[in-house]
């Protein structure tokens, strides 16, 4: 990594960190356009005024930069960008509730994870992907001698995921301290 930093406080407009990295093989397919898309490295400028050193300024910034991804999901895919209303109350009821739903959705992501994963080998499922895997499902509903099952398309390709998931969620109880664990090897960081 190759860093250039402005010069600061000389009155050349704001402060600004500017950063060039060597271009790797997992660079060639950019998520997002590159205002100066060159072959051997990809750019990167910060505006600041803060005066710390670069290593906590890079470490703020990549921070910041994923909570900004996390609201982004939460507008688009939660709903939190929908307003209902004018009225404050009614509001801060739809944030809980888009919340919620976010929340919810953490929680069967990690709920139907593999028994041996770790907080480094977990992938962040959005909820749009996760609304395409587990609830838009080609599916029929059946009652018969008095139960009520489902049945899913031979050709939906999750299927042993979701599967696993219910099983997870049915054995959900109620032990005297709380719940019962339902994996047996707690997730920790």
């Amino acid at each position: 990594m190759r860093v250039s930093l402005s010069a600061r406080g000389l009155g050349q407009g704001p402060p600004f960190l500017a950063l060039s990295y060597a271009r790797t093989e997992e660079d060639e397919d950019p998520e997002q356009y590159q205002l100066f898309d060159t072959p051997g490295y990809i750019y990167r400028v910060l505006v600041t005024d803060m005066d710390d050193p670069l290593d906590l300024l890079l470490w703020f910034y990549n921070q910041r930069a994923g909570a900004e991804y996390l609201i982004k999901e939460a507008d688009n895919d939660a709903g939190l960008a929908a307003h209902p209303s004018n009225r404050w109350r009614m509001n801060a009821n739809w944030f809980q509730i888009a919340m919620l739903a976010y929340n919810l959705n953490c929680w069967l992501q990690l709920f139907q994870r593999e028994e041996n994963a770790t907080v480094e080998t977990m992938q962040h499922t959005t909820l749009a992907m996760a609304r395409l895997r587990f609830l838009f499902l080609a599916a029929r509903i059946w009652r018969h001698a008095g139960r009520v099952g489902v049945s899913y398309s031979d050709h939906y390709q999750e299927k042993d995921l979701f599967q696993r998931l219910m099983e997870r969620l049915r054995r959900v109880t109620r032990a005297p301290d709380g719940f019962a664990p339902v994996l047996a090897t707690p997730l920790r960081p």
